[in-house]
């Protein structure tokens, strides 16, 4: 690289939810130095060769081409520059926050999702400073799932109050009461956010529960609540 070039990259922090409503993290296996077989976030560099017409279309490139996921959530978080978070030198990253639904399966030795609390603990250490851009999605995450329907995301189209309720928690990190995220449920049904489709699934314990359907939309952004799920 050339002492006047800077690396410009997107980055894609891709979150999705395991079996124990835990979030996990899709990492990448670096094929080339620097950090030759360390795992990392996804990502593409971009510059004037690069077909994408927007960030945001790079950014769905980069989950597209490198582990043929399409988000159901993605959403800009910041950009990063120095010239020390590179080995190479001057670099940019612009990075994502993506959130998959927990059917999502990626393919390969090269790819997989893995908890991210070891990310968070430092017990699966990332090159670069993508901790640090981790650490930054998850505080977004956290702080939306507060106020706004984002986790939703997390789940598959139909669910239940139950499955809402622990990607709530998941997002958030504490607990959230099932009375009050009903509610809040109930006002997105009122607005046509998600819709009851009259059906009951089976558990194979306790009661059967209502499950809702999500029917987001996009044009409209996301769909906020007036009072926060922790009050």
């Amino acid at each position: 690289m050339s002492s006047a070039e800077v690396l410009a990259s997107v980055d894609i922090v891709a979150l999705r939810l395991d079996c124990e409503a835990q979030l996990e993290l899709l990492v990448l296996r670096r094929p080339r130095a620097p950090f030759a077989g360390q795992w990392a976030l996804p990502g593409v560099l971009v510059n004037g060769r690069s077909a994408d017409v927007s960030l945001e279309a790079a950014a769905a490139r980069a989950l597209a081409s490198k582990a043929r996921l399409q988000p159901a959530y993605l959403e800009q978080v910041a950009t990063l520059g120095n010239a020390v978070r590179d080995p190479r030198g001057w670099s940019l990253s612009t990075f994502y926050l993506a959130l998959v639904p927990p059917q999502a399966q990626v393919e390969g030795e090269d790819l997989r999702f893995v908890p991210l609390a070891e990310v968070l603990q430092g017990r699966l250490p990332l090159p670069f400073d993508h901790l640090h851009l981790v650490r930054q999605a998850g505080e977004r995450l956290a702080s939306k799932a507060v106020y706004s329907g984002v986790p939703l995301y997390l789940l598959e189209e139909h669910f239940t109050v139950t499955e809402a309720l622990a990607a709530f928690q998941a997002c958030i990190g504490q607990p959230v009461q099932h009375t009050t995220l009903r509610g809040r449920l109930e006002r997105m049904k009122s607005e046509g956010w998600i819709l009851d489709t009259g059906e009951k699934n089976q558990p194979r314990r306790g009661r059967p529960q209502t499950v809702w359907r999500h029917t987001p939309r996009q044009s409209q952004g996301v769909f906020t609540f007036d009072r926060s799920v922790l009050i």
